[in-house]
């Protein structure tokens, strides 16, 4: 898998999310934390996209964290699998914003 398409790299991110009307979130969920692969020329503007597209979707984004490139990461040793590999191609070929997990917090 080639990470760079000109420029465009695909950060893994983070994002904490609140509660708002409209969210899709479960009832009862105080809020939630997702798993995102965005591409961007830099982390930056792949927190930004990510952010935007997240209010676009009455999403209520708190916090982003990021996790770095597929490179990055691979240099940390993480272990990443076909799937989430696919994923991470994916959102480099469309230019998107992919939310990979949902995992609502309950109080």
């Amino acid at each position: 898998m080639t990470e760079k398409r000109g420029r465009q790299q695909v950060y893994t991110l983070l994002v904490e999310i609140g509660r708002k009307k409209g969210d899709g979130l479960p009832d009862g969920a105080t809020g939630a934390a997702l798993m995102v692969y965005a591409s961007g020329v830099d982390e930056a503007e792949a927190v930004r996209e990510t952010v935007a597209v997240l209010k676009q979707a009455d999403c209520a984004p708190l916090d982003v964290t990021g996790h770095g490139t597929l490179a990055e990461r691979e240099a940390e040793g993480h272990e990443i699998g076909p799937e989430e590999r696919a994923l991470m191609q994916r959102a480099l070929e469309e230019n998107a914003v992919i939310v990979a997990q949902m995992t609502p917090f309950f109080d």
